[in-house]
């Protein structure tokens, strides 16, 4: 059960006791609906086998769940007084790793170390998960660049801000339909479980948040013969969306392919003149990309 170092009076009561706010530069908004986060543990799903990956440790209350059914828990908190905290709170667990740092080496890596922390845990027989009340400005990072590390977490079940779920989620055609649509949809399945108003959070964010979880689907990504090739070309691809197809194109591929080069490659699709890359299935822009991997391997 979910303990009651969650709602707000004990969090006010524990901050005070610190001497310390809320940072907003960090992304602290505690999840104080003790339903929904029991609706992100189920969701999750941790069991005895599994490896979970926590960012944003904040006071542990989700932690110290993920630890009473996981075989370990990683948690990486990159505020030292919240990372100080939630030591406190989580003393008596032997599960838990907590790491203080940021989990980013940079907008496209997860830093290493705590890669490779999670790596010393996942022994024969374990699976890599991750559950998380992200902050809202690494949950792109986080949960994206997550689908290019061995192992790939078997699902990854977020808090994230609902204007980023609608875009992972959304069809071509449509205002949200953006690279990390591609990105996402071409690697995996994809569910929005809950909408979360602001007041379930403290402090309240002005936004709504929304509960996904992702399963990373290994016979979509057995479709994409280079990862890291596709997720550059689609970044590139998304640059320029109010551009034409080809003006995009030429644009993100100058260093590599001249106007002739792209046009040859372009050819065979027989694309309208005035299609945008916002208007292309996934299928496409999959094909797409590895006709243009191929002309620059060539």
């Amino acid at each position: 059960m979910p303990s009651t170092r969650q709602t707000v009076t004990y969090l006010q009561r524990r901050f005070q006791e610190a001497g310390i706010r809320p940072e907003v530069r960090h992304g602290q908004n505690f999840l104080i609906d003790l339903n929904l986060l029991d609706l992100l543990l189920e969701t999750a799903a941790p069991t005895e086998n599994d490896v979970m990956l926590e960012i944003g440790t904040g006071m542990g209350s989700l932690t110290s769940m993920l630890a009473d059914h996981a075989a370990h828990v990683v948690t990486v908190e990159i505020d030292a007084r919240m990372h100080q905290l939630a030591s406190e709170e989580l003393e008596n667990y032997g599960n838990i790793t907590l790491l203080q740092q940021d989990a980013l080496r940079n907008k496209n890596h997860l830093a290493d170390s705590v890669l490779d922390e999670v790596r010393k845990h996942i022994t024969p027989g374990r699976q890599f998960k991750l559950a998380a009340n992200l902050p809202y400005n690494v949950a792109t990072p986080i949960l994206s660049n997550l689908l290019m590390v061995e192992p790939t977490p078997v699902s990854l079940t977020a808090t994230i801000q609902k204007e980023l779920a609608d875009r992972m989620v959304a069809p071509p055609g449509v205002k949200d339909y953006s690279a990390l649509s591609v990105w996402m949809q071409s690697l995996c399945d994809l569910q929005i479980t809950r909408i979360l108003p602001p007041q379930v959070f403290w402090p309240r964010p002005k936004v709504h948040s929304a509960i996904v979880h992702i399963v990373p689907n290994a016979a979509k990504r057995a479709l994409i013969p280079d990862l890291e090739f596709f997720h550059t070309f689609v970044r590139g691809l998304f640059l320029h969306r109010r551009k034409f197809l080809r003006s995009g194109l030429v644009a993100a591929q100058q260093e590599h392919l001249d106007k002739p080069a792209v046009d040859e490659v372009l050819a065979p699709f027989a694309f309208p003149v005035d299609v945008r890359a916002e208007q292309l299935p996934l299928e496409t822009i999959q094909q797409l990309s590895e006709a243009f991997r191929q002309r620059r391997a060539s």
